[in-house]
């Protein structure tokens, strides 16, 4: 195969076309059309305009915690009492019930000390590696994860945290309205556009659902830092395609629907779930890299915002649409002042039917 260098997934954006607050209503925001070699503008309440009855959307059903704690540790020494406050990011969950989790300062806390964030949350440091720690909370189940909705604060992308602190509005704004198991640290943001009303307007029309769960990591905003792509590490996220999902999307393309996935995190999912060949049910650990030259098992297109420069998701948005393609839909989106990233706009795309 031929070098693909970081270079080739390139482009200029300018800043003020990076969304730090969604479209409201979540369907006002833009939708790019590409069909092909053509190119519409739409919106996403028109989305009816666009699919058919029998085709199939495919929507990660994963929740976003709130994984940004600020607490505090307190240590007894000869000297007296001190404090230092320590800012986490919690990763995913361990086999173990642990916490994988980024702590800023790291080298303030001792294995062994507890850091609490708030009157009923606390959590221990267990151990390091790695740059991490591992936290052990002192609750488990819906008392942990209605003690973290008060204490924590949603992990907003970089681009938009390094704009502005995430608040209130973010704990409905950033979690998709499906929003069902609990363990992700990033939205699938191009989920974010559905209410229950555009739903509801898509099953009238004869579309159907199929619910998958990826639990997006922090490792999506992780930089490719190599000049050849092809070497590459990519991050691993849990994910599960239960076997009534598998039985839709094959009755689907049995009857000559579409399959289309809603967000990048669908689509790794259910084509790694087809790697061999074949759809089936999948649970376990991804760290699928689909780049040009990806042979698509499944998808037969994609709904999906726009993406950071060179990133692993514009490697894949490349890959179905081809590079030529994927430049003239980027180039015309910045053209014509579509949003980015997270809370921007989002795409719908078809890529040509393959040629015999």
């Amino acid at each position: 195969m031929a070098l693909m260098k970081l270079s080739d997934f390139d482009f200029d954006l300018p800043e003020a076309l990076i969304a730090t607050r969604p479209a409201v209503p979540r369907t006002s925001a833009r939708l790019l059309v590409a069909q092909a070699d053509q190119i519409t503008n739409s919106t996403v309440s028109d989305l009816t305009s666009w699919l058919r009855p029998g085709d199939r959307l495919v929507l990660n059903n994963t929740r976003v915690i709130p994984a940004r704690l600020s607490g505090t540790r307190a240590r007894q020494s000869a000297q007296g009492a001190t404090e230092a406050r320590i800012e986490v990011t919690l990763l995913e969950p361990r086999a173990d019930g642990a916490w994988s989790a980024l702590l800023k300062p790291l080298k303030k806390v001792k294995i062994g000390e507890k850091i609490r964030f708030s009157d009923a949350l606390t959590a221990v440091l267990e151990g390091t590696g790695d740059g991490q720690g591992y936290l052990r909370f002192n609750l488990l189940g819906d008392d942990f994860d209605a003690a973290l909705s008060k204490a924590g604060a949603m992990p907003l992308p970089p681009y938009i945290a390094a704009k502005r602190p995430a608040d209130a509005q973010d704990h409905t704004d950033y979690q998709t309205v499906f929003a069902k198991h609990s363990g992700a640290v990033a939205a699938p943001t191009a989920s974010l556009h559905f209410d229950e009303a555009l739903l509801q307007k898509l099953r009238d029309m004869g579309v159907t659902f199929s619910y998958v769960t990826l639990h997006v990591g922090a490792g999506t905003f992780l930089p490719v830092k190599v000049d050849d792509i092809l070497t590459h590490k990519m991050h691993a996220e849990w994910g599960c395609v239960e076997a009534a999902a598998v039985q839709e999307i094959e009755a689907t393309k049995a009857a000559g629907g579409r399959v289309i996935p809603v967000g990048t995190t669908a689509l790794r999912l259910i084509e790694t779930a087809a790697q061999s060949g074949r759809l089936r049910a999948f649970e376990g650990d991804t760290d699928i890299f689909i780049y040009p030259g990806f042979t698509f098992r499944v998808a037969d297109g994609l709904m999906t915002n726009f993406h950071l420069p060179k990133s692993t998701l514009m490697m894949l948005v490349s890959a179905l649409m081809g590079q030529d393609a994927i430049r003239n839909i980027y180039a015309h989106a910045i053209s014509d002042g579509y949003r980015f990233f997270s809370y921007g706009d989002s795409s719908l795309l078809f890529p040509k039917p393959p040629t015999d």
